[in-house]
């Protein structure tokens, strides 16, 4: 699904401005990295979120790159309107990359799903099912762990219970035992009337 270009005005509803923010804010940190990395240039970003919380980046010292920064500013012909061109440059283009990022997210989600295989290639394919071998090895690995866990706290419990019956057998057999004895003890006693004395 091909997303329209996003309308460049102010988020009205608080939550999705805190979204957008968290996301553009990731994926501009992630951008800059990547500038520093790939062309050996000197980055250094500063964003201060709308609630005041300070995000900054810098492949060196940011100190050093501002102060560069301040030294070249103050040249002849490096006026304020060449760097707010770039600023809405680097934006456009953030912007256009995050799109970009979505829309492979999604179609990525759609071929995971079985979904939209015909345009794939054979490596594409190949990809998609190292992708699912990948997360199905993860998930029995997981389902693994779980039965394992399951097993080893049946076995808790039935030692436990072992050990509460033979406990209530001990006492069942010694209450057994003492009733024993005194039905013995009982049954020795001569009931019935006294044998007659002979007279001499």
């Amino acid at each position: 699904m091909v997303r329209g270009k996003t309308e460049m005005k102010r988020i009205e509803n608080a939550t999705s401005r805190q979204v957008t923010f968290s996301k553009r804010r990731s994926g501009l940190l992630k951008k800059a990295f990547e500038l520093s990395v790939l062309c050996d240039a000197e980055v250094a970003l500063i964003v201060f979120s709308p609630r005041g919380k300070l995000y900054e980046f810098s492949n060196s010292s940011i100190d050093k790159t501002i102060e560069r920064y301040q030294r070249n500013a103050k040249k002849p012909g490096s006026g304020q309107k060449p760097t707010q061109d770039n600023l809405q440059h680097l934006e456009e283009a953030a912007n256009s990359t995050i799109l970009e990022k979505i829309e492979f997210l999604e179609a990525s989600k759609r071929r995971l799903l079985g979904d939209g295989l015909e345009s794939c290639s054979i490596d594409e394919l190949q990809e998609v099912e190292n992708q699912l071998e990948k997360s199905l090895s993860n998930i029995r690995a997981r389902k693994t762990q779980l039965f394992k866990e399951t097993i080893r706290r049946l076995k808790e419990e039935e030692k436990i219970l072992t050990e509460e019956n033979a406990k209530l057998r001990e006492k069942v057999d010694g209450k057994q035992s003492t009733q024993k004895e005194n039905v013995e003890v009982e049954t020795e006693l001569f009931i019935g009337l006294p044998e007659p004395r002979t007279t001499r």
